[in-house]
């Protein structure tokens, strides 16, 4: 037990580089592109690699303070009694994970689209009205993972459509 709670104590203070933060939106990419590849093995890859992303960056020699106190107010958070809003707040994630890939998988972009964007948005607002100021240090890498996303889908739609108008 102590193997796993020093694993996690090293996770944790390696989540601290503001790295972490950015890859973890910025990892919608490619779990998008195997939805619409409809890449199972992608689609694993990608949930691993989100579930592992906190700790892919050496911890910082001095982490920034409201990063370090929104991640203490997280891992209070998730430590503290479970109640049926927290249970409903856990269970967004992997059913915004499972719509996200549905839609994409469907070739509904905008839905996607959609379904990101709110997510994006939920995450904001839940940082912001629990984790007080300290959640503010969501905001920069939440809205670049999710403009790199939405633009990066309209410049795909574009192309594709440029691309058969020619035809």
């Amino acid at each position: 037990m102590e193997l796993i709670h020093d694993v996690a104590d090293w996770a944790w203070a390696r989540h601290h580089n503001p790295l972490s933060w950015y890859v973890r939106p910025l990892l919608l990419l490619p779990y998008c592109y195997f939805a619409w590849r409809r890449s199972r093995t992608g689609l694993a890859a990608t949930i691993i690699a989100l579930a592992t992303s906190m700790a892919w960056f050496p911890a910082p020699a001095v982490p920034d303070p409201r990063a370090a106190a929104f991640l203490d107010f997280e891992r209070q958070y998730l430590i503290a009694p479970w109640t049926p809003l927290k249970i409903l707040f856990a269970l967004s994630v992997p059913a915004f994970l499972a719509g996200l890939a549905m839609a994409f998988w469907a070739r509904s972009w905008r839905i996607g689209l959609l379904i990101a964007n709110a997510a994006c948005l939920l995450k904001i607002w839940w940082s912001l009205r629990y984790g007080g100021d300290s959640g503010w240090t969501v905001v920069p890498p939440a809205a670049l993972g999710i403009a790199v996303l939405n633009g990066l889908v309209f410049w795909l739609v574009c192309r594709h459509h440029s691309a058969h108008s020619r035809h």
